[in-house]
């Protein structure tokens, strides 16, 4: 029968401990130095080696040809004695303990007593293994917290676990009498740099795209990768490709998650409901399906942000670079964050299917954040906030769709007035005015779609140079103040049809008098509403963007008063 990858690879020596140079060098110091301890603390996320650890250091306690390694305190992995410890067979000396099932307080007693004798020759230590020692109940590090105090002579208790805060919670004391080591996770690129090797010591092939799913799938954990190297080769002939993997371990196709960016960007709502379905016919796991999102959405701010994101397919690559000009990133935060505060409710909830559907859905709905220096120096219609035609693709044929493009073209900077053709000026009267309302109407429309509407409602009641008077009827006398605040926009237009300067007043209905936009006596309230209608007046491309994108400019105190 075949021994499974994660056995045949297992490390022999403290120099093939991935990324735990610090452990390796610790404890190859002490057996060369003499200076092991007599009770050692392993922790870290599974897979990453802590119990290769343990055996190492057995091996190279109790290693025949320990005097001459090189380097210096490293088990030579060949000896009998090595190849017993390495493959876990019977072995007096070297005694492997699982306390999730020898957990109780008697198990302990026993480990006790049976520390108390001798090794089996001269010049070897007793070492004891005890895996997943978190499950020991206090009863059971109560007993054996005296041997671990004052240990026989070379025996050496090696303690490995992931979760070393319950340890602490139930045996407190029994930290002060052991070494601890903390392993780090394996990187993505040193997990597909080792499963390279071990696929060319086999003479298999598999494409990076496969190694690289295989590296993110495994978390960390050098033994899950091997363990899915060993699935995926289980699976099929031929080469390892990324379309295998994803089909044995149930992941989302690369192309699923360029169609979500598409939606959003579209802002295409209805195109979510058939996405999910299609996912619930496949049996996706929306939780892992969200995972997925997650790890795209970061890497999409990690390349507008001007980095480079690690673990991703060549695919999923050209994705984020196609749209990281497209989406603003703090948009993509605020994806993020939508995302975040909806995962505690798709994990637990019983109907996953419409938190997914409800969050996906406010991506596609959610409003745009807007640069406002663009907006005023006349870039209105190159927001990311308008998406139109989709432009070409940058992927290969057999990449995922491209994501649609949001550019719009670009319009002039606004200006206070209106060029109303090569029109010759009329008479400055007041049915001279009234013969060219209707243009100067679709001139206002024009130039702000709002500026228009306020002044469709105005009617023309006197002209005496440069006076001109506008009323407004009582049904529409709430426009009123909309006419003031755009004061400069519609003197302008006034002033390029009637060939002269215009000052222009507004009669409410309400009163019937003439209104200069400013009363004697002002609140705070329309202090502010004064001075803001006065920066419209100065700046007319802050006041098309007002008008068009329908901001709302707050007046706050300088900062640091």
């Amino acid at each position: 029968m075949a021994i499974a990858l994660a056995r045949r690879y297992r490390p022999r020596r403290f120099a093939d401990l991935l990324v735990q140079d610090h452990v390796a060098a610790a404890l190859r110091g002490a057996v060369a130095r003499g200076r092991v301890a007599h009770g050692y603390l392993l922790t870290g996320p599974r897979g990453v080696g802590k119990t290769t650890a343990a055996r190492i250091l057995a091996m190279a306690l109790n290693c025949e040809r320990r005097e001459h390694t090189d380097p210096p305190g490293e088990p030579c992995g060949e000896c009998q004695s090595c190849e017993r410890v390495w493959s876990g067979s019977a072995n007096l000396d070297v005694v492997e303990i699982d306390a999730a099932s020898n957990r109780g307080v008697d198990d302990a007693r026993d480990l006790r007593e049976r520390a108390m004798y001798a090794a089996s020759q001269a010049g070897h230590h007793k070492v004891y293994i005890v895996d997943e020692a978190h499950m020991l109940t206090r009863e059971a590090w109560n007993a054996l917290l005296k041997i671990l105090e004052e240990p026989p002579p070379g025996v050496v208790f090696v303690f490995a676990t992931t979760e070393p805060q319950k340890i602490a919670a139930t045996a407190a004391p029994v930290l002060s009498r052991l070494q601890r080591f903390d392993f780090r996770r394996i990187g993505p690129a040193a997990i597909r740099t080792r499963l390279r090797q071990v696929l060319d010591l086999e003479k298999l092939s598999a494409e990076d795209d496969a190694l690289t799913l295989i590296a993110r799938c495994a978390d960390g954990g050098m033994r899950d990768a091997l363990s899915v190297l060993d699935q995926c080769l289980s699976f099929g002939e031929g080469p390892i490709t990324a379309a295998r993997v994803r089909e044995t371990l149930g992941l989302v196709p690369d192309e699923v998650f360029a169609r979500v960016l598409r939606i959003v960007l579209e802002r295409d709502p209805r195109a979510v409901f058939p996405l999910i379905d299609e996912l619930m016919e496949q049996g996706v796991d929306l939780v892992e399906f969200m995972n997925g999102i997650a790890e795209m959405l970061r890497a999409l701010l990690i390349e507008q942000l001007g980095g480079t994101a690690a673990g991703l397919t060549e695919a999923m690559r050209q994705t984020i670079v196609g749209a990281a000009n497209q989406f603003r990133s703090e948009d993509v935060l605020r994806m993020l964050k939508l995302l975040a505060d909806s995962e505690g409710g798709i994990r637990r909830s019983g109907n996953a299917r419409l938190t997914v559907e409800t969050l996906l859905l406010r991506w596609a709905m959610m409003d745009r954040v807007v640069d406002l220096e663009q907006v005023l120096a006349g870039g209105v219609g190159n927001s990311p906030a308008r998406p139109a035609v989709a432009r070409e693709p940058a992927s290969s044929p057999s990449g995922p769709a491209p994501v649609a493009s949001t550019k719009v073209p670009a319009r002039p900077a606004p200006t206070s007035t209106v060029t109303l053709g090569a029109a010759e000026p009329v008479a400055f009267t007041l049915s001279g005015l009234l013969g060219v309302w209707g243009d100067l109407v679709a001139a206002a429309r024009a130039q702000s779609p709002l500026l228009g509407e306020v002044l469709a409602v105005a009617r023309p009641a006197s002209v005496a140079a440069p006076v001109v008077t506008l009323s407004l009827d009582a049904e529409h006398a709430v426009m009123q103040e909309g006419l003031l605040q755009r004061r400069s926009a519609i003197e302008g237009l006034l002033a390029a049809r009637l060939g002269g300067p215009v000052e222009l007043k507004v009669v409410g209905a309400a009163m019937g008098t003439p209104s200069q936009g400013r009363p004697e006596r002002l609140s705070e309230v329309g202090l502010k509403a004064d001075r803001l209608r006065r920066l419209r007046e100065k700046d007319a491309a802050l006041d098309l963007a007002a008008d068009e994108l329908d901001l709302e400019i707050v007046d706050e105190p300088p900062r640091g008063k």
